[in-house]
């Protein structure tokens, strides 16, 4: 088992006879996704079984994660294994309430972490997404992790997700720096959305996905997060960003945004049902263009922090098994409410 580098981006090659190493300029469009085409590229010209990847950033990667995320493709035949982990109750916030609640719904699978940047797939599965013309769009540039599971997924093939234990990473403060990253997964997302209309109008409830490796209790790094600061950028986007809202988002969502504004931070609540309105408003807005995209998704951030802030304050005393169930209350709205999405799509 030999490592080779792509441009920051490394994975794993298995040879039966020889190991060997692979290094590579990369000469692409900037960005993930295009690092991955060479990638993919490399794993058709060898005609490999299966690859893996892990992000650069990590802290906790441990020499089984190549294992598990390999071996469900070589001894069980799946094409996708999505990573599985235990992670601090505020970190990743985008994906605990919209990625994840999204995808789910949509598509019919339960993977948690649908953009966790550990992957493991087929070299049929690598073939595939050689044929999709994506590599001089955005994907090239980002929202390569969101594309992988929902194109896997949308298309049939196997999926399966595995339990790599803790993820440990330089830890984010979901209030602060995360609005380039919003504007970059939720617009690689509602693409998606648009792309596969056809697939996820057909989709029933979700169900679970098989799931590997023994489950197991993790220590995990506290993040800190300033509620403060939090509600202060929903009032601001509140006061400046409502001529787009009142376009996209119900009058009585938009009202009651106005209203939230006036109440103090103990009672500061953006409920479940309404949330997903806004989401799937977004998503509506985001098909049939009806204000600038751009505009759109920026739009959606002190939204998100808001939704972020209200989060925080219901669970601060909620243990990890709580907050999964409270994950877990709001994938079932999102599914509930997927009927409203198809109506208005047309």
């Amino acid at each position: 088992m030999q490592e080779a580098a792509i441009d920051y981006e490394s994975f794993f090659l298995e040879h039966s006879v020889v190991p060997f190493k692979l290094t590579t300029p990369y000469h692409g469009i900037p960005g993930k996704g295009s690092a991955f085409k060479i990638m993919f590229e490399i794993a058709k010209a060898l005609n490999v079984k299966a690859c893996a990847v892990v992000d650069s950033d990590l802290r906790s990667i441990m020499p089984g994660w190549i294992d598990l995320l390999i071996r469900p493709v070589l001894k069980a035949g799946f094409d996708y294994v999505a990573p599985l982990y235990h992670r601090h109750k505020y970190d990743g916030t985008i994906t605990n309430s919209i990625v994840y609640p999204l995808t789910r719904a949509l598509y019919g699978k339960r993977i948690r972490q649908p953009i966790g940047g550990e992957f493991g797939f087929s070299g049929k599965l690598a073939k595939f997404y050689l044929t999709k013309d994506v590599w001089e769009s955005d994907v090239a540039r980002f929202g390569i992790d969101i594309w992988m599971t929902t194109t896997a997924i949308a298309n049939n093939f196997k999926i399966c997700q595995s339990f790599l234990g803790a993820k440990l990473h330089d830890p984010k403060d979901p209030g602060k720096d995360l609005s380039e990253m919003l504007y970059q997964v939720v617009g690689a997302a509602f693409d998606l959305v648009e792309t596969y209309s056809d697939a996820w109008k057909q989709t029933g409830a979700s169900e679970a996905v098989p799931t590997f490796g023994f489950q197991y209790a993790v220590g995990l790094e506290p993040i800190s997060v300033d509620v403060d600061r939090m509600i202060e950028k929903f009032r601001l986007g509140v006061k400046e960003l409502m001529d787009i809202w009142a376009k996209v988002l119900p009058e009585e969502t938009a009202a009651f945004l106005q209203k939230i504004v006036e109440r103090d931070k103990e009672e500061f609540h953006i409920a479940d049902e309404i949330w997903a309105d806004i989401i799937y408003n977004f998503a509506i807005a985001w098909h049939k263009k009806t204000v600038s995209r751009e505009h759109l998704l920026k739009s959606l951030t002190p939204l998100y922090i808001g939704k972020t802030a209200s989060f925080v304050i219901e669970n601060r005393d909620s243990d990890a098994y709580a907050v999964e169930e409270k994950i877990e209350q709001l994938c079932k709205v999102f599914e509930n409410k997927k009927t409203f999405l198809a109506e208005k799509w047309q």
